[in-house]
């Protein structure tokens, strides 16, 4: 009886340390090697289980040959890296794909030769119910919301609008730049802040400093979508830093189940141009209360 208590206890042991089933090869593609990408890269080679995942790195985008090792998922970071891997990957192997807009992420998804295969995006947007509760949060006096909107962005608008919590949405099309600043200039006077939304034909490095320059001169504040707009000149943005988008990533990769085809980003960060902010006259919250409020209505 004792030998076979024994043999019971020594096989749970056994089992109990054995390593993790192995999961398969990764390829890490990468649109650049530098700046977010190399912030993205490290931290996923991090945080994935290298027990189970086995990670083959392709720093460049225009590197990327399918081949040894064969690739049982495909990580993209940027939208060069997404448009390699449509093009050139065996049409069974599944992508997730990171660090980039929903719009061009959709873009690219149309563009793209028709192949069978399961395909997520990870996007950088903003779940609208978290936009919407930041702008309460930072601007609670603030109710008439201005959003310059595109063929890109346009059909974005109704969700926005169906989270809104009390928020009314003006907008303007803006879909080439000959009529960027007409309807920005007829936006403003109806609003009392305008939300840009990660929409690469208006927030353009060569617009982006006349649309500032002309919200300020009408004492709008800017609510942006990345640390480096708030740098430029934008009063706010809440946003995901590419470190927290390779650690979520790494969270699908582990869990069970069909994942769905966009997913928004679970973690954030906020930033505030406090400059900005006191040559506006406006009292702002600082970063760490308005994170503590959005994590209170269930943001993470």
């Amino acid at each position: 009886m004792l030998a076979k208590v024994s043999a019971r206890f020594l096989l749970c042991l056994t089992l109990l340390l054995a390593p993790v089933a192995w999961a398969g090869n990764v390829t890490l593609l990468l649109s650049d090697s530098a700046g977010p990408y190399a912030e993205f890269s490290s931290t996923f080679s991090e945080a994935l289980n290298s027990r189970r995942w086995s990670i083959h790195l392709v720093p460049k985008a225009d590197a990327y040959t399918p081949g040894a090792p064969t690739a049982d998922l495909i990580v993209t970071a940027g939208s060069e890296a997404l448009r390699q891997a449509l093009q050139r990957a065996p049409p069974g192997t599944p992508i997730l794909a990171t660090l980039l807009p929903r719009q061009t992420f959709e873009r690219l998804l149309n563009e793209a030769p028709r192949a069978k295969r399961q395909l997520t995006a990870l996007v950088l947007d903003q779940p609208p119910a978290r936009l919407s509760a930041f702008i309460r949060h930072l601007l609670p006096g603030q109710s008439r919301i201005g959003v310059l909107s595109s063929s890109e962005t346009r059909h974005l608008l109704p969700t926005l609008r169906q989270s809104s919590a009390g928020l009314q949405f003006e907008n303007e099309d803006a879909d080439n730049d000959a009529a960027l600043l007409t309807a920005l200039n007829n936006l403003l006077p109806r609003v009392g802040v305008l939300l840009a939304l990660p929409d690469a034909s208006i927030y353009r490095r060569e617009s982006i400093k006349s649309i500032l320059i002309t919200t300020y001169r009408q004492q709008r504040p800017v609510i942006a979508y990345s640390s480096a707009f708030v740098t430029a000149g934008a009063l706010a943005a809440v946003y995901s830093t590419p470190a927290q988008i390779a650690r979520q990533a790494t969270q699908l990769i582990e869990q069970t189940g069909t994942l769905p085809a966009i997913v928004y980003p679970s973690q954030f960060a906020i930033a505030i141009n406090a400059n900005v902010a006191q040559a506006l006259g406006l009292n702002v919250a600082d970063e760490a209360s308005l994170r503590q409020r959005l994590l209170g209505e269930g943001g993470q």
